[in-house]
């Protein structure tokens, strides 16, 4: 049976290194965690990520300054485990926008870490006078996501076709309005 979150989690989102997001498009584990300041799970370097690892590791490689805010890994901090994946695509565009993503672990779903990611994500754009426009694309059929979007104030805003990911809701709020 699937665990119900009861409790506020207490997540971290740890980025990584070049070498270790370059490990994890590759699915070796043991060269990701040797480069890692945490211990990865084998979910981590499973294969449904690592297309996301291989485009932040070329972003980096291209866009250093990116490092700091590309997807890393959602850490529960009193469990000391990693439980998904989440950040920005990039560092704010020229109209101040960034985009939020996250994937919790299925095995760690329901329990509040996408929604404890999202609202780190969301205070740091808050906080951050670059970001005026936090954006969220989700599949139509990702109700999980597309209601906790909802319930920090995201309002839809178009469609769009992702070649990967197939089509998209497209959600943004201000960063006034992502203060948590």
């Amino acid at each position: 049976m699937t665990e119900v979150m009861t409790e506020p989690k207490h997540v971290s989102i740890v980025q990584l290194n070049k070498a270790a997001l370059t490990a994890l498009a590759a699915g070796d584990l043991v060269a990701a965690n040797q480069e890692s300041p945490i211990r990865l799970t084998p979910y981590c370097a499973g294969p449904h990520w690592s297309s996301v690892w291989r485009m932040r590791s070329e972003q980096v490689a291209t866009d250093p300054a990116s490092a700091a805010w590309i997807t890393g890994i959602v850490w529960d901090d009193d469990r000391q485990l990693a439980v998904g994946r989440a950040g920005f695509h990039g560092p704010p565009d020229g109209d101040g926008r960034v985009e939020v993503g996250y994937a919790i672990d299925p095995a760690h779903r329901r329990r509040g870490y996408a929604r404890a990611a999202l609202e780190l994500m969301l205070d740091r754009a808050a906080h951050d006078p670059q970001v005026r426009i936090v954006r969220a694309t989700v599949s139509p059929t990702n109700l999980a996501s597309r209601n906790l979007v909802g319930q920090y104030g995201f309002v839809q805003v178009g469609e769009q076709l992702d070649p990967e990911d197939g089509l998209e809701t497209i959600y943004e709020i201000t960063s006034d309005e992502a203060r948590t």
